[in-house]
Order: structure tokens, then sequence, then C-alpha cells
């Protein structure tokens, strides 16, 4: 628990993923992180784009150390993310592929699946991102050739 002291995670969701964001938004309360939630804040119909958007620019400029997205799919929220430079946002289903994201791809987004995951799954997916540490070495060579020029 020591690690997370001064960690920052911002949160974004889709109307599908309202309901999943808010159960780990009580998540993150409870282990008493610093949080910032950009929405949606209701299961009305809106646009995804919208809050990534929003969450893609505070990790960029550092106003959150992680962000955690969630649409239906996760896919839409993701290739949003992913069209900001500093954005390396992964599709995570379980708890391996959230691992492998951090230490491999260093990636500061989690993007998750509301409609194909549970919210025990989700929970654990997100402990496991936000505890994971980036391994360097050969994977920071790869990192620095996705910017395309």
């Amino acid at each position: 628990m020591q690690k997370y002291k001064n960690m920052k995670i911002g949160f974004a969701a889709d109307h599908a993923g309202y309901q999943l964001k808010s159960f780990l938004i009580e998540l993150v309360k409870n282990k008493e992180l610093e949080f910032v939630d950009f929405g949606t804040n209701s299961t009305e119909s809106v646009d995804y784009p919208d809050f990534a958007h929003l969450l893609a620019v505070a990790v960029e400029n550092k106003d959150v150390d992680y962000g955690i997205a969630v649409c239906g799919t996760g896919n839409g929220i993701n290739m949003t993310l992913n069209k900001h430079r500093k954005i390396r946002a992964a599709l995570c289903w379980n708890s391996e592929i959230a691992a492998l994201a951090r230490k491999h791809n260093n990636a500061n987004v989690c993007s998750l699946p509301a409609r194909f995951i549970s919210e025990t799954e989700a929970a654990e997916i997100i402990e496991t991102f936000i505890s994971t540490d980036f391994e360097g070495g050969r994977h920071q060579k790869r990192i620095d050739k996705i910017e395309c020029k």
C-alpha cells in the first residue's frame, strides 16, 4: 500500500462504462488514493471521445499518474486515447495483459471493456496495472519507435 501513497488516478467512461467506473472509483477511495473523475456521470448516452480526450490531456500533462478508461468494449475509448502523442493506452481484459502492458509497453492508461468483464476482474486488472513497474531495457527502445515522426 505504501507504493500508492502519492498516486493520482484519472477516470473516464462513456454511458456503457459508467457503472464500472463508479465501482472502481469507490475502490480507489477505499485505498485513500487521489483521483479525478472526467465523466461521464450517468448512463445517459454520450460520446466516449468527449471524456477520453480530457483524460488523455491530464495524463500527458502529468496531472494524474495513470488513467483508467471504460466503455462497452474498451475499443472506442482506447482508440481515442491513443491518438494523443504521449498516451500509451492498453486494452486490458485480464491481469496478465495489464501486467505486460506496464512491464513491456509502459502503458499509462488502462482501458477496460465494461460489457465483458466483471467488477472483480476489473478491480484485479487495475490493481495489477497501477502496481506493476515498467521493465525498461530493450522495451524502452521499442517504445521510442512508437511515435510517428
